[in-house]
């Protein structure tokens, strides 16, 4: 914009959050007194409606050209007062804002010295907004369809809903079945809903739809692009069995020479399973698979004279030769649905997971019960590692204990492995097994070791209070170790509300794991480039407004990749994440970000070292003619670059700039400020 600077400057009181520390009106008569402030305001609260309004009546009123408004972080507001600006007739890059919330008010006591800073930062706002230049926001093209990483619950649920409202979905998924953790578990608190009963429909369904590609046993290799226009690569790893061929009917699985021998990680280990397998009974694809790192003829190349499921495939599904393929496609969208980890239990040694056979993850306690794990649904005493008998009849009856203890916030709300946070779901599941446990043993002693109990959830207080009066005793306090007494496990404890050391015997101990970040995480966080919380789990573009959005665009989180949250938590967050991914795949065209660097050609020596750090791989080095001599220079593609700034404070040369954060914009503040 052409002209002499008019400048508005807008003061917000936010309640008292700052109007509570800093003294409004005293800076906004000072910011009054400042060259090229036309007209300077406070008001209760600059975000609502009254407030917008001020500004879009001074821009008329005034001929305002610029704007300055003091408030809370721009991370919150900027768009919004942004979208202010558009609607007065200016260009909404002409705004500058003033953080006197969380950088002045939040962090200091002192009213007198907060309101001096708070003027200081409202200066350097002014003197930088005379500068600001008018920027225009490109519009491109969204390819109608949606990549979703994660086949769990919450991808499932994404899928569907993206798939039913007509938009083509790539749902991928690293295990040979879809269905997550959830198809593990037996029931669901606190209505006991059969797992497999809600989930398989919903599997079914994915596999059926004519809108979803369902890639299981594949993994994304690679993905460049931006919003709209993401280019995907998947590795679809080789099962060595064809699935056009395959029916499920499971004869290679029978006549394997290792079935029964390796254990299954479906089953946590307990149970067993053979090289080609299928995961669990109602898996989706219903198609078996080779385990390569265990199959005798692919490790070793020899499984008798004939591998024996070739041998019995009446079908002609077994194929050795069979390779990795690698599939490319074009998305619009990404939602993130990797889910989780559950604590490793070892990490705990005082609990003797690992030592001791009937010293169980929560996890494992599951397969136990479920009617669909190794043992049928028995809950019966481990001998894990003891060779079995060759004769069944040989074998002993396995033993039913007589007691069980669990053990809450094994791996959460721990400073001594790192996670602090409370995993959410371990009160909930602890009381749903222990009501199993009672369900199955009647006469089973079940006591429960707690921190506290969190039943936050809608009928949780109700199925808590139901399990205390089914006879589950519940103690008060951390258990420091379990030994072996005998042929008993004791856990050495102290009840905290009595103050009393105890040492409780017991037949078998199940530690309420807490869930973790995947430990594969950083494969995903280097091909998307996504942030991580403190607690290593994904990072939300904001905890509160946009809780499924990342700091990429077009990129979204859903279930327990984002955080601990259990079933309900984990599909709600897939209904947001699929709606939101959906907003630019219905409007068919996005705006991408106007704030990016840009190049003076003329002086770029062309060293790449902006293009080696640049973490969008926005930059990249071009030949151009100089004085007639060919020479190479970074140029930037505005579609991939994200305004990070990384580039401009690398240059060598100072050839690159980025647009609102120019040196003579940013000079100015700084001089302004003092600081040398």
């Amino acid at each position: 914009m052409n002209g002499k600077p008019k400048i508005g400057v807008y003061v917000c009181h936010c309640g008292t959050n700052i109007a509570g520390t800093v003294n409004v009106e005293e800076v906004r008569d000072f910011a009054a007194s400042l060259p090229d402030v036309v007209v300077a305001r406070n008001y209760s609260y600059m975000c609502s409606d009254p407030g917008q309004a001020l500004i879009t009546e001074d821009i008329k009123n005034y001929g305002l050209n610029r704007v300055v408004v003091a408030s809370c972080s721009p991370r919150m507001h900027e768009p919004t007062f942004r979208k202010t600006l558009e609607s007065g007739g200016l260009n909404p890059f002409y705004l500058e804002m003033a953080n006197i919330r969380e950088q002045c008010s939040w962090v200091h006591e002192d009213p007198i010295a907060a309101t001096e800073k708070a003027k200081r930062l409202l200066e350097a706002a002014v003197v930088k907004a005379r500068n600001l230049e008018a920027l225009e926001q490109k519009e491109v093209d969204v390819e109608p369809s949606c990549l979703i990483i994660g086949g769990g619950i919450a991808g499932i649920q994404a899928a569907l809903d993206i798939a039913d409202a007509g938009f083509k979905v790539y749902l991928v998924e690293k295990s040979p079945t879809i269905g997550g953790h959830m198809a593990q578990l037996d029931k669901t608190f606190p209505t006991l809903d059969c797992s497999a009963c809600i989930l398989t429909p919903k599997m079914v369904d994915v596999a059926n739809h004519p809108n979803i590609e369902l890639m299981t046993y594949s993994q994304v290799e690679e993905i460049t692009g931006y919003i709209g226009n993401f280019n995907v690569k998947v590795r679809k790893k080789a099962r060595f069995v064809d699935m056009d061929k395959c029916t499920g009917c499971g004869d290679c699985a029978e006549a394997c020479r290792l079935a029964g021998r390796i254990p299954n990680e479906f089953d946590e280990g307990i149970g067993m399973r053979g090289a080609i397998y299928l995961p669990f009974p109602q898996a989706v694809p219903a198609k078996y698979t080779i385990d390569k790192e265990n199959c005798l003829f692919l490790a070793k190349g020899k499984c008798g004279e004939t591998p024996k499921c070739q041998e019995v495939c009446q079908a002609g599904a077994i194929n050795f030769e069979q390779q990795d393929e690698i599939v490319e496609f074009k998305v619009g969208t990404i939602i993130v649905a990797t889910g989780y980890d559950v604590f490793d239990a070892r990490k705990k040694p005082e609990y003797g997971y690992g030592i001791y056979d009937n010293v169980l993850t929560a996890l494992e306690f599951e397969r136990l019960v479920n009617a669909s794990g190794p043992t049928g649904g028995k809950i019966v005493m481990l001998e894990r590692g003891k060779k079995k008998k060759k004769k069944e009849e040989e074998a002993e009856a396995p033993k039913v204990p007589k007691s069980i203890t669990f053990i809450q916030c094994v791996g959460s709300r721990d400073k001594s492995v790192g996670n602090e946070y409370c995993s959410r779901v371990c009160c909930m599941y602890t009381a749903k097994l222990a009501h199993l446990v009672k369900d199955k043993i009647p006469d089973c002693e079940v006591t429960i070791f707690y921190m506290d109990v969190r039943a936050f959830g809608k009928g949780f207080e109700e199925f808590y209070d139901r399990v205390r009066r089914e006879g589950v005793r519940y103690i008060r306090g951390n258990p420091s170790e379990i030994f072996r007494r005998g042929d008993k496990l004791v856990v050495k404890a102290e009840d905290t509300l009595t103050a009393t050391p105890l040492e409780h015997e017991t037949d078998m101990v199940v530690l309420s794991v807490g869930l973790v970040p995947r430990s594969d995480n950083r494969e995903i966080i280097d091909i998307l480039k996504l942030s991580q919380s403190s607690d290593l789990f994904y990072l939300e573009a904001h905890p509160k407004l946009r809780p499924v959005d990342t700091a990429s665009d077009g990129i979204f989180l859903a279930g327990v990749c984002q955080g601990p949250k259990d079933i309900p938590d984990a599909v709600a967050q897939a209904k947001g994440a699929a709606s939101a991914a959906m907003i630019p795949m219905a409007k068919g065209k996005v705006k991408v970000e106007a704030q990016t660097s840009v190049v003076n050609e003329e002086t770029c020596r062309g060293c790449g070292f902006c293009v080696e750090l640049c973490p969008f791989t926005a930059i990249e080095l071009v030949e151009v003619n100089r004085q007639g001599w060919p020479v190479k220079v970074a140029r930037v593609n505005e579609a991939l670059c994200k305004g990070c700034g990384a580039c401009v404070a690398a240059c060598l040369s100072g050839s690159i700039q980025q647009r609102s954060f120019k040196d003579n914009q940013l000079l100015p503040q700084i001089k302004v400020l003092g600081v040398k």
